[in-house]
């Protein structure tokens, strides 16, 4: 009888930058150490995230005996997205004294709706709070 499930060698946890992967480093020595092909890897994920250029992507891979994989993408860190829309480069290094952008309570939904699937929230009203409370330890402000 034969086999209906691959043996899963490993599972890899990385962050690519969305439509923009190379074989360097982080991703090929990640990937290379498991046999994994790298180039059919960074041809795919680049495929799939054209659409959202230079935006970190958190992807979980599976890799299986044979050196064959899939993987899942996941939304983009809360972190990225806020910095996005507050049009910041990096957080404040002392949140609680220094602000260093806003955002709008409507910005705060669509990130809660974005990360919903991600986040460890039942409800939107509960997402939205677990996002404006990374604004906050960014030196967000949340406006409105």
């Amino acid at each position: 009888m034969a086999k209906s499930k691959k043996e899963v060698i490993t599972r890899i946890k990385l962050q690519c930058p969305g439509g923009q992967a190379t074989p360097a480093p982080p991703i090929g020595p990640a990937l290379g150490q498991h046999g994994v092909k790298i180039g059919e890897f960074v041809k795919k994920f680049n495929d799939d995230t054209k659409d959202q250029p230079g935006m970190i992507i958190p992807v979980l891979m599976t890799v299986y005996a044979d050196k064959s994989f899939t993987y899942v993408l996941k939304s983009p860190p809360a972190a990225v997205l806020l910095k996005h829309a507050a049009g910041i480069a990096k957080g404040s290094g002392v949140p609680n004294k220094d602000m260093v952008g806003k955002v709008s309570v409507a910005q705060v939904k669509e990130i809660a709706n974005k990360k919903m699937k991600d986040l460890n929230a039942s409800t939107l009203d509960a997402a939205v709070k677990v996002i404006a409370g990374t604004a906050r330890s960014m030196g967000i402000v949340v406006e409105g």
